[in-house]
């Protein structure tokens, strides 16, 4: 992962890291997915989303209302 890039947010359900993803993308905010969920066991690991450090605030501010 690029050194330039934040963890904004975090989740254990699928649904939400698309829907965190799609709020982003659809604000202009490049981010990448993380999936650290086991292939065998789905319901262990999480998913989290980065952003570049200059779009954190603003992506932390657009996803306020996804948080668990």
């Amino acid at each position: 992962m690029e050194k330039d890039y934040l963890k904004v947010f975090t989740t254990d359900q699928v649904y939400k890291a698309d829907i965190a993803h799609d709020l982003l993308e659809n604000n202009e905010i490049a981010n990448v997915i993380l999936n650290q969920r086991d292939t065998v066991i789905p319901s262990f690991g999480d998913i989290s989303i980065y952003v570049h450090k200059k779009d954190k605030e603003k992506a932390i501010e657009i996803l306020k209302n996804l948080e668990e």
